[in-house]
């Protein structure tokens, strides 16, 4: 049951109802291990794990959050009405805490959903178990499509087989399984048969540009274009839409046969909020305010450029009404420009 709200209370909820009225998102990063080290990682603003893995002297954070610590922010966040929560890590599957959340989630209502986004190595491990939850969908990274690129991209030895094998696995368990896949160089010669692969499968499928960040800076030249995908697309189909509503990138929809591709395309514009206005980092952030981030130290982060904006909530967690104050007035001075 959702933690009620003291409507007698002074805080103004306005700025984040609105937010999530704009489809903003809670990121709930579960940790910030994964079994992978894609280069391009930015781990939810933590230490992504090829930094890690460079250099063992530079980690992530040290966990703070217990299971019992998610489920009762989950809760107490969705009564605010934050009700499309996606859970992240690093590689969620990964951690010990995946199952006593996952299994034990709130239900949201009709309004709601729950997403896991994985690397799908870990699907068919956690199989049994995963069929019991209220997940509503499993989104599958596939940014590659043969040992050498996932090699190249992801710098492990395991097989593209176990991703497409985790794929099926997701098919097979849950009501939605759809796809996304960065463009990059290291994969630009894959991405006609990534796209063939999902519409063989019927399944959705989102090009993304990359996001610059700082872990990424040094290899920005393998950022590719989505303009040679669109032209392809229109080849296909001529049913596509623009859409620039709501928070975060705008994007390119086309439907294929039913089949829904998303192009995440950086021409159509952010959604910056009175924090960005004069914000340092402004001139190269492409995504502005389209997620608060929620993650294993109990920090809640409303922008992945700026660390100095955490809201530390870990004293907050019994007392649920308390968080979801606290979290409202954090957001509306976000959106004011006053934090």
């Amino acid at each position: 049951m959702a933690v009620p709200l003291d409507h007698s209370s002074a805080v103004d909820y306005t700025a984040l109802r609105n937010f999530a009225a704009l489809r903003g998102q809670l990121r709930v990063s579960l940790t910030p291990r994964c079994n992978i080290a894609c280069w391009f990682c930015h781990n939810e603003g933590d230490i992504p794990p090829p930094v890690t893995r460079a250099n063992r002297s530079l980690q992530p954070r040290m966990k703070q959050f217990s299971a019992e610590n998610y489920l009762t922010s989950i809760e107490a966040l969705a009564g605010a009405g934050l009700k499309r929560v996606y859970f992240t890590g690093g590689e969620p599957l990964t951690s010990p805490l995946a199952r006593p959340v996952l299994e034990n989630l709130p239900d949201l209502g009709a309004d709601g959903s729950y997403t896991l986004i994985t690397n799908g190595t870990r699907v068919r491990y956690h199989r049994s178990w995963l069929a019991g939850t209220r997940l509503d969908k499993v989104k599958v990274s596939l940014h590659y499509f043969s040992d050498e690129s996932i090699r190249a991209i992801a710098n492990t030895r395991i097989s593209i087989d176990a991703v497409l094998d985790g794929i099926e696995q997701a098919r097979g368990i849950f009501p939605q399984v759809e796809l996304n896949c960065l463009l990059q160089r290291e994969n630009e010669h894959e991405i006609g048969s990534i796209l063939e692969f999902s519409l063989n499968r019927r399944l959705p499928v989102q090009f993304i540009e990359l996001v610059s960040t700082d872990f990424n800076e040094s290899r920005a030249s393998s950022a590719v274009s989505a303009d040679a995908l669109i032209a392809h697309l229109r080849t296909l189909t001529a049913d596509e839409r623009t859409e620039v509503t709501g928070v975060g990138q705008g994007r390119r929809v086309f439907r294929v046969d039913g089949v829904e591709i998303d192009v995440i395309h950086r021409n159509l514009g952010r959604h910056h909020v009175g924090q960005c206005g004069a914000c340092p980092k402004r001139t190269h952030c492409v995504e502005g305010f389209w997620a608060l981030r929620l993650d294993h130290t109990g920090s809640l982060q409303p922008c992945l450029l700026r660390d100095d904006l955490r809201l530390d909530v870990t004293s907050l967690v019994n007392h649920p009404g308390h968080l979801a104050e606290t979290t409202a007035s954090h957001v509306s001075a976000f959106t004011e420009g006053s934090l």
